[in-house]
């Protein structure tokens, strides 16, 4: 079992909340599964850098300015860069290679290319590597805006879009394993007493866009190798000393003596609400300790009594459990994904 769920933080939504909610990490297989012989993979870069007098627009004072220039070229190398160099990071490949040259020798950078099962076969042969990810096309699309106020303070801002296609390739296929859609956005604001200063705060042109890269490569390393996630969870309150003991030692870190505590109320309390929320309280437990078809089961159980009982003033806690119940079955699927791309 690969999945490992870790407890971070807890907070009240106030003194008197009924719900303790707390934040966990899940681990969660790659959106794409490579087959088990793939044990290097090649990143490369397919995609020509657009133009340095397109898609950036400098607006100064209110004037758009007809000289603004930034090169691209960088940006596609760090995003290349940044992506192999997290997936490095996760240790789920053997090696993970970055392809030395760009692919393309044209200048159609508003074509989405892929690259041909011949050329992914050679690009393997020639680096010894089972699979290829590869950048086809990425753009970008840059705004700086700088407004003047009074006594020569200043304030400005630069935005980046995002967007473009990578792709993974194996040797011998006709059509690409998998693609990736990529769209997304970085900012930076800053205000200054005056121009020169604020220069010094925002980035370049060119620093903006090879941030933006390195960014982008981060970003979609999900898609490729596991990686965690963090989400949301609760666990009931209640009165009596049961539920306070029990609630104290779940907020010390100690689920066993908190379970037991619960699974008394489940087993002995005539209270139906009672029942249902110590219910949901050792799915939670059972969660934690990753037997996660037990926690389904509790979770169920608890959607059960809430929705056969469920009225005016409890249909909030039938939807949280629902929801709940829904987050289960996910990682019980995740699960299995996950022990797929480990080879159990």
């Amino acid at each position: 079992m690969r999945t490992t769920l870790y407890l971070f933080v807890a907070c009240l939504f106030s003194a008197c909340s009924t719900i303790e909610y707390i934040g966990i990490e899940t681990y969660n297989p790659a959106e794409i599964t490579f087959p088990k012989k793939v044990d290097k993979v090649l990143i490369v870069n397919n995609a020509v850098p657009q133009p340095d007098d397109v898609g950036y627009t400098y607006n100064l004072y209110g004037t758009v300015q007809d000289t603004a220039r930034a090169h691209a070229d960088s940006a596609l190398y760090d995003a290349c860069h940044s992506l192999g160099k997290s997936i490095v990071d996760v240790s789920f490949f053997n090696d993970v290679l970055l392809y030395h040259d760009g692919t393309r020798q044209d200048t159609k950078y508003l074509v989405d290319e892929k690259l041909t099962p011949e050329a992914v076969k050679e690009l393997c042969r020639e680096t010894g590597t089972d699979a290829v990810i590869s950048f086809d096309r990425l753009l970008f699309r840059m705004e700086k805006n700088v407004v003047a106020f009074a006594e020569g303070f200043v304030v400005g801002g630069v935005d980046v879009e995002i967007t473009g296609v990578v792709r993974g390739y194996l040797p011998g296929r006709d059509n690409p394993l998998a693609t990736v859609y990529v769209q997304d956005s970085v900012f930076w604001s800053e205000s200054a007493d005056n121009m020169e200063q604020l220069k010094l705060y925002l980035p370049s042109p060119d620093e903006a866009l090879r941030a933006a890269g390195q960014y982008i490569g981060t970003k979609i390393t999900p898609n490729f190798v596991p990686h965690w996630d963090n989400e949301s969870r609760w666990f009931y309150k209640g009165e009596g000393a049961r539920w306070k003991e029990a609630t104290a030692y779940a907020l010390s870190d100690k689920w066993e003596e908190a379970a037991l505590r619960w699974k008394h109320v489940y087993e002995n309390s005539s209270r139906w609400k009672e029942r249902a929320k110590a219910a949901s309280n050792l799915a939670l437990y059972y969660e934690m300790k990753t037997q996660l078809k037990e926690a389904y089961n509790w979770a169920a159980k608890s959607y059960e009594i809430f929705n056969s009982k469920k009225g005016e003033d409890y249909n909030n806690y039938t939807k949280m459990q629902r929801l709940y119940v829904e987050a289960l079955g996910k990682r019980i699927r995740s699960d299995q994904k996950l022990n797929k791309q480990f080879g159990e």
